[in-house]
């Protein structure tokens, strides 16, 4: 079946409260995709964010980020009573800091207010957390995340691997004086939970689906890596990584990217039958419809940098027994749909990987002419079992793209796509017209954004994951344009 859809994460949503939230601006843009005939809604990872406000760099991989919940639907619930003046911020970047430190000091006032009254509530939500893929050791993630949450409020927010020595280990940890901080962060999950079913549902109802991002990494300072260790290459006396993953250097980068996240055990992984896979799979299923792994390559071969390396110029390719894992998530977990974000180096053995499975991969529109018809990315060269996109979150806007681009590259495309008023156009009616079964088009592009608009620089830290769109601009005329491009190019089936 064709379709189409939009790339926009929820952070970017024009929410009161100078961030994008689980409210009604969320239910606003599901409208306007309804109008639109845009059938899939894909989005960045949702969970907790670290330094740097990366998704990509979570404290969890289950848990969902509060910065994401809506204060007003709070107020309308009875579960906050405070005053809500939305204040003065830049429509079109998000200031986390100080959004942070606004939601978080409402979000435990709610809690102070509203816990004693749901707390049989949050205690029942807690308990479902507790998964297994066979119903054996079953591990409770929320309490695990709420019980590090909380050591790491009391340890002045410094990494776990810097905690004192006995908070280091999870099986030794006396839980019992941190359990009013852990409680609110159960709380915290509990709030974003009954939010996220209730805009699920509601999206589901207009045909849409939800279309998840999950990084292959874990960050260095999450509950993944201090509740299992064992199941990361980290030094046994003080944890600290031994190995980290990134990738080579290339044409784009001399030095090449050092990620920094501490690398599997793909070996004891394997020998546990890949049981924490499961785990994270299965939450990630619960939420979303689709799933976009990151990096990809990753199950085929990583990258190994020693921890030690300021640069990733050192490293070295390894294999990873991505067949024998996915074999387990067929069996475990049958009805995940996965995307292969096969990005990059994607040689035999990782084509091989993707082949076996039939997952479909990507093609960005963006790469297409770089070089010559010969390149994968050529919209010639799109195959029915991809998701297309003009250009994804790491990449520049397609204006902000056209505004560098060099004149061969800008000849090749002129010659290519297909006529229209402005290369925002263009490139959004080749993507659609294109054979890729699904078609996706980040909103900056839709509203002919240039590079100020881009969401992130790989590589760097600081000044990304910051664009908010403005209000007003999911607009009904915007959405009759995409739907007569969704009618002409054959992705209105179902509608």
């Amino acid at each position: 079946m064709r379709q189409s859809g939009v790339l926009m994460h929820m952070t970017s949503l024009p929410s009161p409260g100078g961030v994008g939230t689980l409210g009604k601006e969320a239910y606003a843009f599901a409208d306007f995709m309804e109008k639109a005939g845009l059938r899939v809604w894909q989005m960045l990872p949702i969970g907790p964010t670290g330094y740097g406000e990366s998704p990509y760099q979570s404290g969890s991989t289950h848990a969902g980020n509060p910065m994401l919940i809506d204060l007003e639907l709070l107020r309308e619930e009875g579960l906050l009573d405070a005053e809500l003046p939305d204040p003065a911020s830049d429509p079109d970047r998000v200031d986390f800091p100080n959004v942070r430190a606004r939601k978080e000091a409402l979000l435990r006032l709610s809690f102070q207010q509203s816990f004693a009254r749901v707390k049989e509530d949050v205690r029942e939500f807690s308990a479902r957390q507790a998964w297994s893929p066979d119903g054996k050791k079953n591990v409770n993630w929320l309490d695990t995340y709420a019980l590090y949450a909380a050591i790491k409020d009391a340890c002045g927010g410094a990494m776990w691997t810097k905690w004192p020595k006995e908070y280091q280990d999870v099986r030794r940890v006396d839980a019992a004086p941190f359990q009013e901080s852990a409680d609110f962060y159960r709380y915290c999950q509990w709030l974003f939970f009954r939010q996220w079913q209730a805009l699920k549902d509601y999206v589901h109802a207009k045909g849409i689906a939800l279309f998840g991002d999950m990084p292959i990494y874990v960050a260095e300072d999450s509950a993944d890596t201090w509740a299992e260790p064992e199941l990361f290459q980290l030094d046994k006396k003080d944890f600290t990584p031994l190995r980290v993953a990134g990738v080579p250097p290339d044409y784009f980068c001399a030095d090449g990217q050092r990620w920094g996240n501490p690398l599997y055990d793909w070996k004891k992984m394997r020998r546990d039958r890949f049981r924490w896979w499961l785990r994270r799979l299965h939450s990630a299923g619960a939420m979303f419809d689709w799933l976009r792994i990151d990096h990809f390559i990753g199950f085929a071969n990583y990258y190994s940098i020693p921890a030690s390396c300021p640069t990733a110029r050192e490293g070295k390719w390894v294999k990873s027994p991505g067949k024998a894992l996915f074999k387990r998530v067929e069996k475990a977990l049958p009805d995940l749909k996965i995307v292969a974000e096969d990005l990059g180096e994607v040689g035999p053995r990782v084509r091989k990987l993707i082949d076996h499975f039939g997952y479909p991969g990507m093609k960005v529109i963006e790469f297409g002419f770089d070089s010559d018809q010969a390149n994968p990315h050529f919209p010639g060269n799109i195959v029915k079992n991809c998701v297309a996109y003009t250009g994804t979150h790491d990449n520049d806007t397609v204006q902000g793209w056209w505004d560098k681009a060099a004149e061969p590259v800008k000849e090749l495309a002129r010659k290519t796509l297909p006529p229209a008023e402005n290369i925002c156009e263009a490139m959004i009616e080749c993507v659609f017209a294109s054979a890729a079964e699904t078609a996706i088009v980040p909103m900056q592009d839709f509203l002919h954004l240039g590079g100020e608009a881009r969401m992130n620089f790989p590589g760097t830290v600081g000044g990304n994951w910051l664009w908010r769109m403005r209000p007003g601009a999911a607009s009904d005329a915007l959405a009759a344009h995409i739907r007569a491009l969704n009618e002409r190019t054959g992705r209105m089936a179902g509608k």
